[in-house]
């Protein structure tokens, strides 16, 4: 069993989705929330409860890969800023675990998990719960685009498996 902990990371909430992944390619829901950074008085401060939180996380959930969403064009350039900052954040704090990190686009993630690289969330939401198994369960959005980036490492392992294709190549040509 393979446990792989998905980060969506963002300035103001940060999604977190923990999934089992079994040899056979079965995937299991395990853990899920969105970590809520508002609350801190300034952004430094919220960048510092995002390390706090994630810390946690992997001392409670004990992951053994992580995957993370890559940064996307924002709506401004200090948009962008701030998301970089909070995937930085988050990349220091597992890399200080040695926990194997695998990064994939939005685009990678929507392609893999619905077919097309320009799925809206809707259809994302649905494909994580129809894939974990979870039909009546409400996902927060954060939480559960942070499970689409677990699902989406879990099946581009099986396929680099499968094929022998490293996963980063893999990645490359969904891009």
């Amino acid at each position: 069993m393979t446990r792989i902990l998905g980060i969506d990371p963002g300035s103001q909430r940060t999604g977190v989705g923990v999934i089992d992944v079994a040899p056979d390619g079965r995937c299991t829901y395990v853990h899920a929330q969105a970590l809520v950074l508002l609350e801190a008085e300034d952004f430094p401060s919220r960048l510092g409860l995002l390390c706090d939180g994630l810390e946690a996380l992997l001392d409670e959930w004990q992951p053994q890969q992580i995957a993370i969403e890559t940064v996307f064009m924002a709506k401004s350039a200090t948009s962008a800023l701030k998301l970089g900052h909070a995937r930085g954040a988050a990349l220091a704090t597992v890399v200080r675990r040695r926990l194997p990190v695998h990064e994939y686009a939005p685009r990678v993630i929507k392609q893999s998990l619905v077919g097309r690289g320009a799925a809206d969330k809707e259809q994302v939401q649905h494909m994580v719960r129809l894939l974990l198994n979870l039909p009546g369960m409400k996902l927060q959005a954060d939480a559960a685009d942070a499970l689409a980036i677990a699902l989406t490492h879990a099946h581009m392992s099986a396929t680099a498996a499968r094929t022998g294709v490293a996963t980063h190549l893999l990645r490359r040509r969904g891009a």
